[in-house]
């Protein structure tokens, strides 16, 4: 079976570091070696309650896309997203792409429109997948993100995974907020 590329946002406002790890142990399960973004801390959007971790990972399925999606359900279950007394949104994933899909498919639109809406969400893109082409309007995420006019604040943060840093120094030292 052929593989096809994925990009999937995970965000977490409630035990922010544990349940991206967490989340990100589960992605590694289904997608095997898989590329992730540096992590950055914005303000909730759309939501109430504290800030936000977010980042953006890169892997490879040989899923259908709503066999992928439904998997991502049980992720975030397994981490508290749907517990009745929850605190906060412990793990989001969201299927940003799938291959170069473009539409509805029951209910999931195709990318994802916040690839384009918000900063959390198109700077990660940005450096994880710099020269990937938007589908839909036909430009990369680098050029999107450099022309973007998106009143999000965000800024990077230091976050380990296995060992390994995913935000760089660099990008801690001289990208502040935005």
């Amino acid at each position: 079976m052929s593989l096809t590329r994925v990009l999937l946002g995970l965000g977490s406002n409630s035990q922010r570091k544990r349940n991206l790890t967490a989340g990100l142990d589960a992605l590694e399960k289904q997608l095997g070696e898989m590329r992730c973004s540096p992590v950055f801390e914005s303000l909730a959007v759309g939501y109430k309650g504290d800030h936000f971790y977010n980042l953006v990972v890169s892997g490879n399925t040989d899923l259908p896309l709503m066999e992928l999606d439904r998997r991502l359900k049980f992720i975030e279950a397994d981490n508290g997203r749907y517990a009745p007394d929850r605190k906060g949104l412990p793990l989001d994933i969201d299927v940003l792409m799938y291959g170069d899909l473009l539409g509805n498919f029951h209910g999931l639109q195709l990318p994802r429109p916040e690839t384009l809406k918000n900063a959390f969400v198109l700077w990660p893109l940005a450096l994880l997948e710099p020269d990937v082409i938007h589908p839909e309007v036909g430009r990369c995420f680098a050029e999107l993100w450099r022309e973007a006019d998106i009143a999000q604040q965000l800024w990077p943060v230091p976050f380990q995974w296995k060992g390994e840093e995913l935000t760089p120094a660099s990008l801690l030292s001289d990208a502040g907020h935005r």
